[in-house]
């Protein structure tokens, strides 16, 4: 058994933030679940930056996150892993920010990544696309968390503003935030005005801002682990974040050439 999987568990938030694909999709056969231990942090990265993520005079804002990464590193690491480049931009740019406003997380893009490609296929599950300026259409929306086999019961909390329910919460958005926990962390990274969680920008810094807060130190097995499974609180998920996150930085790829905590 692995270190991360022997140790004392720290305790999870009560409301996590996603609910993962499965979930979304309302997976009806059921089956066996895989033997499994907790993975080992992912290498986390940073992608080449087009200008340093500085923070502002006093009483302005940060710049939009999606202009954070550099272009021609953007386009080739988003040709070569499949991974829309304006979903990258968002990913990307949060990781940058954070790096700055929070740089104790050392938070990676592939990470974000992982959890975009499990919650939602980077944003285009049932045919959504990501568009030019970040909005994810048509909306990405969950399936009613209303206490059947493998949900959790979540009665309504957002009076339906956010994903259309009024009797019970869905996860919402590229990265499928529970509306709960988007009222807590929600954060503007279009610089919009406003927070909005099918914007991928702002769901994907809400989405670094939450596993800073939840597991502090990334880069330690622990950390990351902490993290993602306050995310969700499945150990198969865990480990296909992992995965997915690893395998955005693998060392054949041009991500090879990225900054490394």
């Amino acid at each position: 058994m692995t270190q991360a999987a022997s140790r004392r568990r720290r305790a999870v938030p009560a409301v996590l933030a996603g609910a993962a694909l499965l979930a979304l999709t309302g997976c009806a056969e059921p089956r066996q679940a895989p033997v499994l231990e907790y993975p080992s942090a992912p290498a986390q990265r940073l992608p080449e930056a087009a200008a340093p993520a500085e923070a502002p005079a006093p009483g302005q804002p940060w710049a939009p996150i999606a202009g954070l990464a550099d272009e021609q590193w953007l386009e080739a690491v988003a040709d070569r892993t499949g991974i829309p480049q304006r979903a990258l931009a968002a990913y990307t740019g949060a990781a940058l920010l954070v790096e700055q406003t929070r740089p104790e997380c050392g938070l990676g893009w592939n990470t974000l990544a992982g959890i975009g490609q499990v919650e939602s296929q980077h944003g285009t599950y049932a045919d959504a696309q990501v568009q030019p300026d970040g909005q994810v259409a048509p909306a990405i929306i969950g399936i009613p968390l209303d206490g059947s086999p493998g949900l959790a019961e979540i009665p309504d909390t957002d009076g339906g503003a956010l994903d259309g329910d009024t009797e019970w919460d869905r996860a919402v958005g590229p990265m499928q935030f529970i509306p709960a926990t988007w009222e807590l962390y929600a954060q503007d990274g279009s610089r919009s005005g406003a927070s909005d969680p099918h914007q991928f920008d702002d769901a994907a810094l809400t989405a670094a801002v939450y596993l800073c807060e939840s597991g502090e130190d990334l880069t330690s097995d622990e950390g990351w682990v902490d993290a993602v499974v306050a995310y969700n609180q499945s150990m198969e998920y865990v480990n296909d974040v992992a995965a997915h996150a690893q395998d955005y930085v693998s060392p054949d790829g041009p991500s090879a050439a990225d900054s490394s905590y």
